[in-house]
């Protein structure tokens, strides 16, 4: 009999990606871009033993790196929960992707080293 594989087997994961944008609760804490950190991880449709070692067979990290900081970039909001949820559905939307995991790290405070937030979304299959 065969090992059925796991639904989420394969993962990649971008670690720590530099973005910016504006966040905060305070006008004035979004006036201007702040950095952020993402670390990414999401689990794609296909099983490695699929991909051929071809690029197309794949979902291109540098594709999702570029697109987590284009949304980034555009977003204002006040809560990192928020870009952190908003930027979970959008990559299940634009990727082959079936699961995703983000850790949003803001730097607001000089004795802190950062506050973060982690998500996990799973796209929802008919």
């Amino acid at each position: 009999m065969p090992i059925e594989p796991h639904a989420f087997a394969d993962r990649i994961h971008i670690e720590q990606l530099e973005v910016s944008t504006r966040i905060g609760v305070p006008e004035e804490e979004r006036a201007a871009p702040q950095r952020l950190t993402a670390s990414i991880s999401f689990w794609p449709y296909h099983e490695a033993d699929d991909l051929a070692d071809k690029i197309e067979n794949v979902v291109n990290y540098s594709a999702v790196a570029e697109e987590v900081k284009n949304f980034v970039r555009d977003q204002s909001v006040n809560l990192i929960e928020t870009l952190a949820d908003r930027l979970a559905i959008h990559l299940l939307k634009h990727f082959r992707i079936q699961k995703v995991t983000i850790e949003l790290r803001k730097f607001p405070f000089e004795d802190a080293n950062y506050v973060s937030v982690t998500v996990t979304r799973t796209a929802f299959v008919e």
